[in-house]
């Protein structure tokens, strides 16, 4: 079952609407959606929420160290908490999904994600979840640095949103530990089709 759960980005208001913002974005949604206000906590390097659902402590977590050391905020919290790896999922960036696309994945290695390289560090594991949102790919890996750290075009940004409020669907069963019912949400909810166009004259 996810105890903590986490969002990866890079505070301040230059990079809030960027794409490697993702990861916040999916964990404010996240917070809004449990009613709950993320509040800073030096201890933790980042801003916190706390809840109970089911009698089961929870948490949501906003690193506010930058990208490259978010292990550093993550691990902190786990190791005070008890909160194992595996009861972990990091919400972030995925180049190699379109936007609009998700996939949820336990393990595995951190595939060059600078977050995920520091949480792996960190927590000297790489046996935690995460909830991979896709901001698609600049198609040269030279661009890679500049595409993720600019604003996706507004249907790429529309795209995005629709996926999280999708994926959202799928935390009561991460909270419940029925992770292959989460990966089965997350993986079978596909972006809204465009509807048809109306005939003329109705």
């Amino acid at each position: 079952m996810i105890k903590l759960f986490v969002g990866l980005g890079n505070p301040g208001p230059e990079y809030q609407a960027t794409r490697h913002n993702a990861g916040f974005w999916w964990l404010e949604s996240l917070a809004h959606e449990l009613k709950l206000s993320l509040t800073a906590d030096r201890n933790y390097h980042g801003f916190i929420a706390r809840t109970t659902v089911h009698g089961q402590t929870l948490w949501l977590l906003e690193p506010q160290t930058f990208m490259n050391l978010s292990g550093r905020s993550v691990a902190a919290l786990a190791r005070f908490y008890k909160i194992l790896p595996e009861e972990i999922l990091v919400a972030h960036d995925e180049l190699d999904l379109v936007p609009g696309q998700a996939k949820l994945k336990f393990g595995g290695s951190h595939a060059g994600h600078n977050g995920l390289r520091d949480i792996h560090a960190q927590l000297g594991s790489g046996d935690y979840w995460r909830l991979r949102l896709g901001i698609g790919h600049p198609g040269v890996k030279a661009e890679v640095v500049n595409w993720v750290l600019k604003k996706p075009a507004p249907e790429q940004r529309d795209a995005i949103e629709e996926c999280i409020d999708r994926t959202l669907k799928a935390v009561p069963a991460m909270i419940a530990g029925e992770m292959d019912k989460a990966t089965l949400l997350v993986h079978t909810s596909k972006p809204p089709r465009p509807k048809p166009p109306r005939p003329e004259g109705i």
